[in-house]
Parts: C-alpha cells; sequence; structure tokens
C-alpha cells in the first residue's frame, strides 16, 4: 500500500538545533512504571515506538539530584556516573531505528517530599510540601540557586555521555522547581528571583544557557512549559504570563513542547476532553518564536494532524497517549495503513499503571508494557503452533481480542456471539454520557477481523453445552463475559444486604438494558471506579432526583489514578445530585433504604423508588461448567481444551478483558513455563 499524498507534510525532517527529527512525529516525555525499577523493560518499550516510525522518542521525567527525589514513582535518575549506563541502554534502544532520544531532566522542588533521600525539599519562598507528607520545604538562598544550576549542567553532561540527542529544561505542569518560581503562588522572594515576570522567569532561562553552554554544540535543548494551569487569574494563563514567558525566553531554546498544567488537564480523559483540545491554549506560540513548536492533544487523526502542520500551530505532532496505545501509529500512515491504527479511547488506563507503581498497560494495546517482559511486539506475532481450530464463544473485547490475535497467528477461528451485537460491554458503555471513543475498542477489532478468511464470526448465535460439542472444535475459549450482582456483594459487604431482592433494586445491566426507573433515585456505589457516576450522571439528566452513596471518601474514588476524579464528582455536583460519601447501604425497604457512617455506624433513612446496586459483578461461566463437568463427552467431541478468558474468567477492567484474551492467542500451543512466566530485572547486591 501507499502513502495518501495529503500525509506527505507529517514525513518532512524538522531541523531541532543541531539534530533533525526523520519526520514530524513526536513521542513527548511520558511516564510509564517502569524507569529506573525496570529499565529493561522501559528501554524496549521506547525502542518498539522509534520501530514504529516516532522521530523522537523522549523518556519520563528524570531526577537529576537526591534532593529532588519523587519516590515512590519509578522514574529515571541521572544522580551521578552509576545511572548513565541505564539511560544509554534506552538511547541506543531509540537510536537503532534512527529516532532521536530526548530525556526530560527535572528537579522537582517542594512538589514531592523526598521519602526515599530524606532530603529537605526547596523552594522558591518556603510552602508546604505538595504531597501529604506533614512537612515543609525550606526556602532556597542563592547558593542553593547555584547548586540547583551546578546539578542541572551535571545531569545534562551526563545525558550527553548516555547517547541523548535533545535536553529538555523542565517547566511544565506544577511539578518543577523554575514552574515554582514562575508562579506568583509559589514565589514571593523580593530578589531579582521574585516579583516582576522578568525576574521569576531568571531561574528558567539560566538553566537554558546553562544547559545549552554544556551540550549545545551536539544536542538540542528543549523547554517543556505548561502555558495555562486552567485557574483563571489566580494562575498562569496563555493569555497573560504563559504566553509572556514564551515572549521571554523565545528563541533561548530550540525547541518548545507546550502543553497545560497540571496533569489533571494535560492528560484528560475522552469522557471530557475531545481530540485537540490543547490548540486554543497552544496556538499563539508559534507566534512569538521561530523555533519548532511540539504540542499534544490525543491526536489519532493525520487529518487532524495535518491541518495542525498546514495552520501553523505545530511543527510536531506530540502523542503520549495515543504512541501507547499504537507505537507504530506513525508507520502505519507512512505506508497507507490508517485503518489499521489502534486510535487511544482516552480512558488513561495507562496511567492509572504509572500512578499505581507498576508498568503501564492499555486498553487499546495489550502488548504494551510486555515488550521486553514477555517478548510481546504490538505488530508481530508468532505463527500458529498446530493446526488445531478453535471456537471462541462471546465477542465482547476479551472474545474480539483473541479471536483477532488467533487469526493473526493463522489458526481457523470461529467467533460466535449470543446477541445481534458484537462488543459485549463495550458496545453497551460506549452508548453512555462521554464514552462514546470507547466503542474503538470495537471497532478497530471489528475491522480487522473483517478482512480475515480464517476467522468466521456468527452473531445471534447462542451456543449450549450440547451445541458446543457437536461443532467439535478442537479448542474452545469462553468469553461470555460477567453480570452484575443485585444483591450488594461486593468490597463492604461478603453477604446479601438485607432487602436486596426487593423489587425496587436494580443492577446496570437492568438500567443499561433499558427497564424504567422510579424516583428518587439511590445509586449504591461500591465499585468506585467510573460506571456508578456515568449512570448516575445519565439517570439525573432525564430528570429524576438522584443520590449516589458511597462508601468510599468521594464518587468514583479509583478514578484519581485516571485523574477524572475531580471532573467527574464536579459533573454530578453541576447536575445535582446528591453526594453521600463514607457511607453504606445498610438495609433495602419498599420504598426507602437505610444508610450508615462507614465510621460510626449512625443509621439514616433516605425514601426511594429505585435502588441501582454497582458492587460487583459474578462471571457468566455457566457454559463453562456444564462442559468441564463431563470429561468424557469433551474427549467425544475431540475438544482438547475448554478456557475462560476475560470477565468469564474474572470481572475487571476492559484493558484486563483485550489483555486476557491476547495472552490466550500468544500461549496457545506454546512451550509450558516453568515458574515465573515473565522476565524480572533483579536488583543488584550493594557492598555490604
Amino acid at each position: 500500500m501507499t502513502r495518501d499524498s495529503r500525509y506527505d507534510v507529517l514525513f518532512e525532517p524538522v531541523r531541532i538545533g543541531p539534530v533533525t527529527a526523520r519526520n514530524r512525529f513526536y513521542q513527548v516525555p511520558h511516564c510509564n512504571g517502569m524507569g529506573r525499577v525496570h529499565p529493561s523493560a522501559m528501554a524496549r518499550m521506547r525502542g518498539v515506538k522509534a520501530e514504529g516510525g516516532w522521530a523522537v522518542v523522549c523518556t519520563e521525567e528524570c531526577e537529576i539530584h537526591h534532593t529532588s527525589d519523587i519516590s515512590p514513582y519509578a522514574e529515571m535518575r541521572l544522580w551521578d556516573d552509576r545511572d548513565i549506563p541505564v539511560l544509554a541502554r534506552m538511547a541506543d534502544a531509540v537510536h537503532e531505528h534512527g529516532s532521536l532520544a530526548g530525556i526530560e531532566l527535572v528537579y522537582s522542588g517542594h512538589a514531592y517530599a523526598n521519602r526515599y533521600s530524606r532530603e529537605v525539599p526547596l523552594s522558591p519562598s518556603g510552602t508546604v510540601a505538595q504531597e501529604y507528607d506533614p512537612l515543609q520545604a525550606r526556602a532556597m538562598d542563592k547558593s542553593d540557586i547555584k547548586a540547583v544550576r551546578r546539578w542541572h549542567v551535571d545531569a545534562a553532561r551526563r545525558a550527553k555521555r548516555a547517547g541523548f540527542d535533545i535536553v529538555y529544561c523542565y517547566a511544565g505542569h506544577y511539578l518543577t522547581l523554575p514552574m515554582h518560581f514562575i508562579s506568583r503562588r509559589h514565589n514571593r522572594r523580593t530578589d531579582e528571583y521574585g516579583g516582576s515576570l522578568e525576574n521569576r522567569v531568571r531561574l528558567l532561562r539560566e538553566l537554558i544557557q546553562d544547559t545549552r553552554e554544556a551540550v549545545g554544540d551536539t544536542c538540542a535543548v528543549a523547554v517543556r512549559f505548561a502555558v495555562d494551569e486552567l485557574r483563571g487569574v489566580d494562575g498562569i494563563t496563555a493569555e497573560d504570563e504563559g504566553r509572556g514567558v514564551i515572549e521571554l525566553l523565545a528563541e533561548l531554546p530550540d525547541l518548545w513542547d507546550v502543553n497545560l498544567s497540571t496533569f489533571e488537564n494535560d492528560a484528560m480523559t475522552s469522557r471530557f476532553a475531545d481530540e485537540g483540545y490543547q490548540e486554543s491554549y497552544v496556538a499563539f506560540v508559534k507566534q512569538v518564536t521561530s523555533k519548532p513548536v511540539v504540542g499534544v492533544g490525543r491526536f489519532t487523526s493525520p487529518d487532524t494532524m495535518v491541518s495542525l502542520i498546514n495552520r501553523g500551530v505545530l511543527d510536531l505532532v506530540g502523542a503520549a497517549r495515543p504512541s501507547i496505545a499504537d507505537p507504530f501509529l506513525p508507520k502505519k500512515i507512512e505506508e497507507g495503513r490508517v485503518d489499521e491504527i489502534r486510535e487511544c479511547i482516552g480512558c488513561n488506563i495507562c496511567i492509572a499503571g504509572d500512578n499505581a507503581g507498576v508498568p503501564i498497560r492499555c486498553t487499546q494495546n495489550p502488548t504494551m508494557g510486555e515488550e521486553w517482559r514477555r517478548g510481546w511486539h504490538p505488530e508481530r506475532i508468532d505463527p500458529k503452533g498446530s493446526e488445531d481450530t478453535v471456537l471462541v464463544v462471546g465477542a465482547g473485547p476479551a472474545g474480539l481480542e483473541c479471536a483477532l490475535a488467533l487469526g493473526r497467528r493463522g489458526y481457523e477461528v470461529a467467533l460466535s456471539e449470543a446477541g445481534s451485537e458484537v462488543g459485549g460491554r463495550v458496545t453497551i458503555e460506549s452508548r453512555l454520557p462521554g464514552l462514546s471513543v470507547w466503542s474503538r475498542v470495537r471497532d478497530y477489532r471489528v475491522r480487522q477481523l473483517d478482512q480475515m478468511a480464517n476467522v468466521r464470526t456468527y452473531r445471534g448465535s447462542r451456543l449450549g453445552a450440547e451445541d458446543v460439542r457437536e461443532l467439535a472444535f478442537r479448542r474452545v475459549v469462553l468469553a461470555t463475559g460477567s453480570r452484575w450482582r443485585r444483591d450488594g456483594v461486593g468490597r463492604r459487604h461478603h453477604a446479601a444486604i438485607p432487602g436486596s431482592d426487593q423489587p425496587l433494586v436494580a443492577t446496570p445491566d437492568d438500567i443499561t438494558a433499558g427497564r424504567p426507573v422510579k424516583g428518587p433515585v439511590i445509586v449504591f456505589d461500591d465499585d468506585h471506579y467510573y460506571l456508578g457516576a456515568i449512570l448516575a450522571e445519565m439517570i439525573r439528566g432525564e430528570g429524576y432526583d438522584v443520590t449516589l452513596v458511597t462508601p468510599a471518601p468521594d464518587v468514583s474514588h479509583w478514578t484519581h489514578h485516571t485523574l477524572e476524579q475531580g471532573r467527574i464528582q464536579a459533573r454530578l455536583l453541576d447536575l445535582g445530585v446528591g453526594i453521600v460519601p463514607q457511607h453504606d447501604l445498610v438495609a433495602v425497604g419498599s420504598d426507602s433504604v437505610e444508610i450508615a457512617c462507614v465510621f460510626t455506624g449512625k443509621r439514616v433513612h433516605h425514601p426511594c423508588g429505585t435502588v441501582l446496586m454497582v458492587t460487583s459483578r459474578d462471571p457468566e461461566d455457566a457454559l463453562y461448567h456444564d462442559l468441564v463437568s463431563d470429561p468424557g463427552a469433551l474427549e467425544r467431541a475431540g475438544i482438547r481444551g475448554v478456557t475462560r478468558i476475560g470477565d468469564c474468567l474474572a470481572p475487571s477492567t476492559i484493558a484486563a478483558a483485550v489483555y486476557s484474551g491476547h495472552r490466550y492467542a500468544r500461549e496457545l500451543d506454546a512451550s509450558p513455563v516453568q515458574g515465573v512466566p515473565f522476565r524480572r530485572e533483579l536488583p543488584a547486591l550493594g557492598d555490604w
């Protein structure tokens, strides 16, 4: 296939100071939960991105000194020369495919509490550390400023020795000392580093100049800067000081990497922001600098990318999440395979992994984080290991991914779906408020399956145990999903809630199937992810009085990991949904419920016409148990194995379901693994 000529502009080289990017695709710095803890996994993941066509591939945050320690987060370090080999491995992996390697040097000031190093954090004026630790950062004197400048130069020189082509001065988000100096909220100094904007920018100016002097003969110097904090007059805005900073420093760096602060704003989920949502904030940058500009906005459409370049908004198309969902996005555009792109759905399950301190994962790309650990490549998979035929029952996210990966290996596959639509919970949930983009999980896989002669899909085909045995496939994979419990059993309750058999009790399955509700509505959310709040929003939108009760401290508590909890709670409050946190549903009556404080046990009655239980799910695994209960019948039918995947095995996230289906397909007919089934990076013992 050949590239569409409309996209030629995306493959023009871009000069960045003394180096040249071979095209306009730029993987901006992003965290990944691997870093210094799993450096080989991190390096392989970055190398795969370079192989996939990203002309620039950057690290995550890289600490420059032990007085700026962001533990427990698994980022990179350049504290001294002993850290160079780890980073060199990543730079080498990127260079192997002809891409430039960028490193984001960071000094975090009072943003973190130095939990590992136990050093007192530094800040422009002295303040409470931004983390919840009960400690404060001390105000910096002139010698401290000189020391930070020296540490930054030392780290830049180490980065150059490690082989990096682009070295960052990081003033983005709210996590960096240069940003703290720029911010009027944090900088109350009265010397030449405080007061006017020019004075508050002084440290960043010095860091750029120092870095250029240290490495600028062969390395480009980039600045990452958040032009707007979305705090209005209380913060930096693109119309005022955001623009002012760039005007003051316009020609100093070799590249401007511009975005929004905080992380919650920079990485908004698709539920709250469309593709390209940052454009209105960063569009001014190219008007005030001649240097290349890169920006982000969860770009997945090549037409959007071309528009940004042609309209003079950006010179390079930045991406973090889209490069995770599809590391080969640039190459697919280049080779005329746009319909093969796995488009990011903006669910932030990747960020949730990093925030939890584990390697990132992705709903769309089940190989993310497994490139080194399991040897999985996003575009290559081993050919089939036998002539076995496979029946996959259930065309939800697990079944679709399983059938697709098996088909790519060359197996003959039948995909059976009981309903008239495929997609399972993805199809159902993508119809809920704000989740329409999630349908990409289904659409990408259906599009690829439709082109496979060795995979057949049968809709409206509900199978029982006898049907499965009669079909006589050698392998049977059950991806029959799960159903929400009606009895309230979940994290809080390990037995049914008294009265949960009352007719007014409903489940998410009932509501999404169109069951009418009667107000007022009580939503009991013991799931703590997105669904309880979305259903509360939907029902409130239909005009009913809704109260959400949760044992957690706030609404959808787990979504702190996906950086959307604040927006979820704000939306419910704006809609007039009542919120009762830290309370448990303890009893259901015929027209009311009883809730109790999780601390004191004090009980309160609430009238209601519908109680929506969002607690936990049961696997739909009856077919599995019917089949395995008669091994003789399986043997007579020639069935060698029956396996559960996805929610049928253990209800979890959509990302977990996709991973489960992909893993089965990868491991079918593979040699059995003894012990731990993946590689680990073991720490070396220090001197005793």
